[in-house]
């Protein structure tokens, strides 16, 4: 049989941003009475900056502002923050050469899920990047991953989605593919387990467990 597909989460998956993305927040909306407590914001994590920030938008033109603040905050403290989680170079790089076709499905803007990949080695490994601007509905609705998985010429039988929110599971539930549930991010055990993921795994390094027989 030839190899699995393998999609991926980005944020909290392969890359730790989380202190960026609050930061990021936080600079958004610096000098305003009311923003989303730090809670409130780790339970989106995973779907769009849109839908994120509208709740406290006073119309869609405040809506823009705070996305920019955002991404302004975003772009000059990119390089300082994120980082690989312990053990994702060498899974993906294993996964890779092994011929597993990869992917990334992100909420994050393409542009700069394309940084971020690139700025800690992993882009070579990635042909194909599904970010916000690339389907017109996002995580939780499955589109992504079948977007993604249109790009690699592959079925949802037998692909997997790994990631760290229940958006992510979700969307590859809705979508057909074996979800993997990341508990190195920022959602607990618990709130992933509510989301129904096929597998649960406390480590990258043991995604091989969860192949099993679909690794050659």
């Amino acid at each position: 049989m030839p190899p699995t597909p393998v999609l991926f989460d980005l944020d909290g998956t392969l890359i730790d941003t989380i202190e960026l993305l609050l930061l990021s927040m936080r600079h958004a909306f610096d000098g305003r009475v009311e923003g989303p407590a730090t809670e409130a914001w780790v339970a989106g994590i995973g779907t769009p900056l849109a839908s994120q920030f509208r709740p406290y938008a006073r119309d869609e033109a405040d809506l823009e502002r705070l996305i920019q603040r955002y991404r302004e905050y975003q772009n000059q403290n990119h390089d300082r923050l994120p980082r690989c989680y312990h053990g994702v170079t060498d899974v993906v790089r294993t996964l890779s050469e092994r011929g597993h076709p990869l992917a990334i499905v992100t909420s994050k803007a393409n542009e700069i899920a394309h940084r971020s990949i690139a700025h800690v080695g992993l882009a070579a490994y990635f042909p194909v990047v599904v970010g916000v601007e690339s389907t017109t509905r996002h995580k939780p609705n499955p589109e992504p991953v079948w977007f993604a998985l249109q790009q690699l010429g592959a079925e949802a039988e037998g692909a997997y989605f790994v990631g760290d929110s229940p958006h992510d599971i979700a969307a590859g539930n809705a979508a057909g593919v074996s979800t993997v549930a990341a508990l190195w991010g920022a959602f607990t055990r618990e709130a992933l387990e509510r989301a129904g993921p096929r597998h649960v795994l406390d480590r990258i390094e043991r995604l091989d467990s969860v192949l099993g027989a679909s690794t050659p």
